[in-house]
């Protein structure tokens, strides 16, 4: 009995463990190491973006591998009375006429505590179905999620890193920051994406734009 009961409790230690999220490391410092850490997990994560069709699955990911919360499950906050008007040369990009109608979604993406992604969405709800569209209307699924079932395709138009913890031609003879006590400032804004969105049939139906947070380093340094 003894033993039985030393093996249930070591067990259901062992699931606590796994429901809590691991504590971050130190955070990233001011120094050169520090900021070289940081630029090769941006552009791992860049990379790991441009290469998948689904943002929210790659933050999905990101958020497990690096133990941002006790479960990898992505959730979209919507942000509502944000609503931006589609730029006109956007509806040529979708491939749409003047009076076609396009809905607007702003989201958060956020992993646990995390909000890892802020992203503005147009999209065309005729391409859609209308299951699809009635979830989009009325629950804060992620739009990714929801258009699954489309096999859609990725077209990034733009990637750009907006804050490189090194300058240009570091690798070089460009000069090094120089280092400093304490913590590491890192913008709010680290990285944005622009992309379009295209059915298994090759027809865009999707405009985004993200942009990513300080918080996909929310883990700390090794």
């Amino acid at each position: 009995m003894s033993s039985t009961r030393t093996f249930i409790a070591a067990g259901s230690i062992a699931i606590m463990a796994a429901a809590v999220p691991a504590q971050a490391r130190e955070p990233f410092t001011d120094d050169v190491a520090s900021r070289t850490q940081a630029l090769a997990l941006l552009e791992t994560l860049n990379a790991d973006l441009l290469s998948h069709p689904s943002a929210t699955l790659t933050l999905e990911r990101w958020c497990g591998d690096h133990a941002l919360a006790g479960e990898a499950k992505i959730l979209a906050r919507r942000v509502k009375g944000q609503d931006k008007v589609l730029p006109d040369e956007a509806r040529q990009t979708l491939g749409i006429g003047p009076d076609e109608p396009v809905r607007y979604r702003r989201v958060q993406l956020a992993c646990g505590d995390h909000v890892l992604s802020e992203a503005d969405n147009w999209y065309v709800p005729s391409r859609l179905t209308p299951e699809m569209n009635q979830i989009l209307d009325s629950t804060d699924q992620p739009f990714g999620k929801v258009v699954q079932a489309l096999h859609f395709r990725r077209q990034t138009i733009s990637a750009d890193l907006l804050w490189t913890p090194l300058p240009k031609g570091w690798e070089m003879d460009a000069p090094l920051p120089v280092a400093h006590k304490g913590a590491l400032a890192i913008p709010h804004e680290v990285l944005r994406h622009q992309a379009v969105l295209f059915t298994e049939g090759n027809q865009p139906f999707s405009l985004v734009v993200e942009t990513y947070t300080s918080e996909v380093l929310a883990f700390g340094r090794r």
